[in-house]
């Protein structure tokens, strides 16, 4: 018997897709897209469609608890029961509080899931009541780009994607859109049918550029000076719309000052990007409205990314781009949505004086132990951090060590399984219950399971549950259901929920949360929700937050020739899917011919990319598509694909960007030969 019943994309990805899923015999057999959401519109990407089948039911799936009988990293571990599992974790975990206190516990927790339940709900609840140390997680990924935006406009809602179908210029900005914002390149398409202008900003000639009018090749990090170069030139041009700076803009001047501090020639230098170049799209943006920015992840991963996405974001500003359908900046969807986090996730039970660790040094801590309280205990799940941290060795250093008793819980075995002494089966969001915001659009969705759990996989919740039963924590938080779960996720009282409870959303349907049904446009129907209701170039909160009052420009200096940067590919989001066999391949390191030739290098052949944290072979391919100086190979893969169980992250920095002390995969400095 086929069924085909309705579901939600979970994945790190700013989409969110509705999902049409065929199960046959109870197995997950086919995914497609389904119409529910109105952007993405029936439409998923390749790796989804054709990876989600083995990823639920191929070989490489967790369906019973298991414990460690041979050394970290191996292959070597025995099956044993739930009950054993749990009195397990009990009794490690008790015996550490007892020496050490219960900060010596660690949740070593990321994105994996994007669905509010298995993200963040439960888990938290335990964790929190046991009293462990807390962990900071948007420094890896997000929370970069997150505060730049707060610190600008605040939690406020901006453009979404669908209004840059009315836009005359759009600008891609460090958004790879074809692997990462699937759902953007048809807007795009139809606005360039309708008279629509594009330019990609990107180290890499990505493939939206093939559909551009102007490609601008910026140096990985210097996006800030891009930015400044483009706001003086449009000074000087007579491009700043005053009466807009005038009541809409706080810390113009200031600003300015900072950007006048490098002339356009110097700034062409640093940026990598031509005088001509800066002065044309200058021009453009000038003189094309609506104009629309979308600005993606990748700029964060730098020492200057917060402030370069300021400044990013400062252009319309100064050029008065807002207050129109299709113009001002495409963001800010994740700050629609109605959520009642305090309420789910309860931090209140958190224990005063408590720490929180940044999820970047994890990795240091556990080698040097350079903390008051050393950590002892470590729950990885959610997160595959052996492969996707910084500093890749020192990670794996870390989890090696015999003394640290280290819990794993996934849906699929990972290479951070292998170094875990216990390990819990997680069920897939096709196996529970949950609810989807988005942070790059703003539609609302609801999942039930699909399918009954695979093996003895249980949700995040339910694992959770029971570990806060054997702890002994017996209030009534801890037995909440998954669909109390999820209305104490959303607030319930909104209207834009149509009357609906979240748990009761229907299935198969996407409200959408921007404000009476109209699209929102900042200076129409929408303000920033900064202290002085401007959007803040000069910003309070970041001055006290980050000591980044105005955005300033740090320089990176290395003794390495080349930049590597590692975005997102067009076969995984993050690490997931990497144990599926189509993912076994090696990825492929591309160079600018001048490079390879300065080095004597021939397409094809094996290099060594390497610096001092580490050594990646990779096959090389040689392509005019990278700009001079930099290095291009995704990120994700897993260690079967290496000769030495080293990816790109061995090679990144643990150094910290400028706001949320994020991480800086794109500073990554190296030198390649051959191998």
């Amino acid at each position: 018997m086929s069924l085909e019943l309705a579901s939600v994309c979970p994945l790190d990805c700013p989409d969110t897709c509705s999902f049409t899923v065929t199960v046959e015999e109870g197995k997950v057999a086919k995914v497609r897209g389904s119409k529910a959401n109105p952007l993405t519109n029936g439409v998923v990407c390749n790796k989804v469609a054709r990876y989600y089948p083995e990823f639920v039911h191929g070989k490489n799936r967790l369906t019973y608890p298991m414990k460690r009988v041979g050394p970290k990293g191996g292959e070597a571990f025995e099956r044993i029961s739930w009950e054993e599992a749990i009195d397990t974790i009990y009794e490690r975990f008790t015996a550490i509080i007892e020496e050490h206190g219960p900060q010596a516990i660690i949740p070593y927790n990321y994105a994996g899931p994007h669905g509010m339940l298995a993200m963040g709900s439960m888990d938290l609840r335990f964790f929190y009541r046991l009293g462990a140390s807390i962990l900071f997680r948007r420094a890896m990924c997000g929370g970069v780009k997150s505060e730049a935006f707060k610190g600008t406009f605040g939690l406020a809602g901006a453009m979404q994607p669908e209004q840059c179908a009315k836009s005359k210029l759009i600008v891609v900005w460090g958004n790879n859109v074809t692997y990462c914002n699937l759902h953007l390149a048809p807007i795009i398409k139809k606005a360039k049918a309708e008279g629509a202008k594009l330019v990609v900003i990107d180290p890499k000639r990505i493939k939206i550029a093939e559909q551009a009018d102007m490609y601008l090749p910026v140096r990985p990090g210097m996006d800030l000076i891009l930015a400044w170069a483009i706001a003086v030139e449009l000074e000087r041009i007579g491009g700043f719309d005053q009466a807009f700076i005038d009541q809409h803009v706080e810390g113009a001047e200031e600003f300015m000052t900072e950007a006048r501090k490098y002339s356009i020639e110097q700034s062409a230098e640093l940026c990598g990007v031509s005088e001509e170049d800066i002065r044309a799209f200058a021009r453009l943006y000038k003189e094309t409205a609506p104009a629309a920015i979308s600005v993606g992840n990748g700029i964060e991963r730098n020492r200057n990314g917060g402030n370069g996405i300021r400044a990013i974001f400062a252009l319309p500003a100064l050029a008065g781009k807002f207050g129109v359908a299709g113009g001002g900046i495409v963001g800010g969807a994740g700050n629609l949505f109605p959520k009642t986090i305090d309420k789910l996730q309860r931090p209140d039970l958190i224990p005063e004086g408590t720490r929180t660790l940044n999820i970047i040094d994890i990795g240091r801590h556990l080698v040097e132990e350079d903390l008051d309280i050393p950590l002892k205990g470590v729950f990885i799940y959610n997160h595959n951090p052996v492969v996707v941290s910084p500093d890749q060795n020192l990670t794996k250093k870390g989890l090696s060590r015999e003394d640290i008793f280290t819990v794993g819980c996934d849906v699929a075995m990972t290479d951070s399984m292998k170094y875990c002494d216990i390990i819990l089966p997680a069920a897939t969001h096709f196996e529970h219950d949950d609810i989807f915001c988005a942070y790059g659009q703003p539609y609302l969705q609801r999942a039930e399971p699909v399918i009954a759990p695979v093996g003895e996989s249980l949700p995040n919740t339910e694992i959770f549950r029971r570990l806060a039963a054997r702890f002994g924590f017996n209030e009534g938080i801890f037995k909440a259901t998954d669909k109390e779960l999820i209305d104490d996720a959303i607030d319930n009282n909104d209207p834009r929920l149509k009357g609906y409870r979240p748990s009761e959303i229907p299935v198969g349907t996407a409200l959408s949360m921007e404000r009476n049904g109209e699209d929102t446009i900042l200076f129409k129907n929408a303000k920033p929700a900064t202290p002085s209701g401007k959007i803040e170039l000069k910003s309070g909160y970041l001055r006290d937050t980050f000591g980044e009052e105005i955005p300033t420009y740090h320089p990176v200096e290395d003794s390495f020739p080349l930049s590597l940067v590692t975005p997102s590919s067009n076969k995984m989001i993050t690490s997931t899917f990497g144990g599926v066999k189509a993912n076994d391949d090696v990825p492929e390191l591309e160079i600018h011919p001048e490079d390879a030739a300065a080095r004597g290098l021939k397409d094809g052949m094996q290099v060594k990319v390497f610096n001092n944290l580490g050594e990646v072979y990779l096959p090389l391919k040689i392509s005019d598509n990278v700009r001079p100086g930099v290095l291009y190979s995704p990120k994700g893969s897993w260690f079967k694909t290496t000769t030495n169980n080293q990816t790109v992250s061995a090679l990144a920095p643990t150094f910290k960007a400028d706001l949320s002390e994020g991480a800086c995969f794109n500073d990554c400095r190296v030198e390649v030969v051959a191998a």
